[in-house]
């Protein structure tokens, strides 16, 4: 398809842009699915069914400026989310494989070092409510080109920290800061790309926070095996400001944002009680929660493990176990778009089942099954979150950075609550009752799995056939 010339509305900083935009067919914007640009302001009437694959702001009788998989833009879209999703996850884990690190120089325990990384998760998860409303006035480009800026800006900072109460300060606002990209992250995605290649997009989003979450725990794990932790956290700082450049010159200016001037309480009130409300994102909010705070838990004690007796690994090894994410990005690429195909429902489930299998093997004694257990959990993890953060935008009937931030604050409370509380099953029982805590864990996003898909399943049946 060609791409038109037209100027995209500006969301958030104005750029220039050759970016185009599919228009929606006569049937979908008769029934909901019609976005706007910034110059139409008039609302519709839209049909329940489809109104979760539409910009909340749609005006009456335009076809939204949708993105299709294929164009220019498609391709900018995705690279510039891709570093976003980098810079981010990088910034946010590039402490973990340093946690006995922390332990040995500050003179903490396991689970008191893993604070490190739970504060920041914890703060990042209630600034994303705000950052979420916030984008709702300011637009979301700018927006996440700040966040990561400031972000990669306070990780060189913790390379300076005198104490380790300094350390958790600068990692606590680095969390609040960046909760300025997650959220807002997924709702550009969900004004702006056409909802049959949502699904894919999401995916390479979520890739991009694969790898960065694997380059900043590997990179930091090797710097520090042969300087000092403190330049491995400086350099990716470094690496965190280059990527926010890169992002601010790719991504266009949004098409179907309409901003909301001012702060309305009321409004966002109402619009995250709706979503609590609702007859499945309440589930997907449980599933991340749930998911995220199994994988991070078998990450962070992972590294103690395999630095003891009988293993005894040098902490570069240890760092090259998050290798495993590369099997995480493409398995969120591939899931996504598997989505799209054969419906969100299986694929959510299968990807919770994988997880289980996985942490099964990590119970094994021998390195290589604990290798392989972590790869496998990582591979479930990935297509878990990969298709629930999707889905969020799907079912979510307005305000979708309301509801992408809800989702994002029950998956960072995961990590932050799940991640420190693992570290008493480590501490009292080994290996055997944390894998035991974490399994319960799955077993309960599990449930809400096939929960979700029973209740979601005649609404998206319906929306397929629809739009075929």
């Amino acid at each position: 398809m060609e791409e038109s010339s037209r100027p995209p509305s500006s969301g958030g900083m104005s750029v220039p842009s050759a970016c185009g935009a599919s228009s929606g067919s006569p049937l979908r914007a008769a029934a909901g699915t019609a976005g706007s640009d910034a110059t139409s302001r008039d609302a519709t009437s839209r049909d329940a069914t489809f109104r979760d694959a539409a910009p909340r702001d749609a005006a009456r009788g335009a076809s939204p400026q949708w993105t299709r998989r294929g164009t220019r833009c498609y391709r900018r879209i995705s690279l510039a989310l891709f570093l976003a999703g980098f810079a981010t996850f990088s910034l946010i884990y590039c402490v973990q494989p340093l946690l006995p690190e922390f332990a040995q120089e500050f003179s903490v325990g396991a689970a008191e070092s893993s604070v490190a990384l739970s504060l920041t998760t914890g703060l990042l998860a209630f600034s994303i409510l705000c950052a979420g409303a916030v984008s709702e006035a300011l637009g979301r480009r700018g927006l996440m080109f700040w966040a990561m800026a400031a972000a990669a800006g306070l990780n060189i900072c913790v390379a300076f920290a005198p104490s380790w109460h300094v350390l958790l300060v600068e990692r606590a606002l680095e969390g609040l800061v960046l909760g300025g990209v997650p959220a807002v992250a997924m709702a550009y995605l969900a004004e702006e790309i056409h909802p049959g290649g949502l699904g894919f997009a999401m995916g390479l989003y979520v890739g991009g926070t694969a790898f960065g979450g694997m380059f900043g725990r590997v990179a930091t794990g090797m710097i520090t095996q042969y300087t000092s932790w403190r330049m491995a956290v400086g350099v990716l700082g470094g690496l965190g400001l280059a990527a926010a450049l890169g992002f601010i010159a790719l991504l266009p200016a949004s098409r179907n944002f309409t901003p909301r001037p001012g702060f309305n309480a009321r409004h966002h009130l109402a619009a995250w009680g709706g979503h609590l409300r609702s007859r499945g994102l309440p589930l997907l909010f449980l599933i991340g929660c749930l998911v995220m705070g199994a994988f991070v838990t078998v990450y962070n004690y992972s590294t103690f493990r395999l630095l003891q007796p009988p293993y005894g690994l040098t902490q570069a090894h240890v760092s090259l176990i998050f290798t495993a994410y590369l099997f995480g990005i493409a398995a969120s690429s591939t899931a996504g778009a598997l989505s799209d195909r054969i419906g969100r429902g299986p694929v959510l489930v299968s990807g919770l089942c994988i997880a289980g299998l996985g942490l099964g093997l990590t119970c094994l004694t021998g390195l290589v099954p604990i290798i392989g257990g972590i790869v496998i959990l990582t591979i479930g993890f990935f297509v878990t979150h990969s298709v629930a953060s999707g889905w969020v935008g799907r079912l979510a009937e307005g305000s979708k950075g309301h509801a992408a931030s809800l989702y994002l604050l029950a998956y960072y409370m995961g990590s932050s609550i799940m991640g420190t509380s693992g570290g008493w099953f480590w501490a009292e029982g080994g290996w055997p009752a944390l894998a035991l805590f974490t399994g319960t864990l799955l077993a309960g996003g599990l449930l809400a799995a096939l929960a979700l898909r029973s209740r979601t399943a005649r609404p998206e049946a319906a929306l397929d056939v629809l739009r075929n």
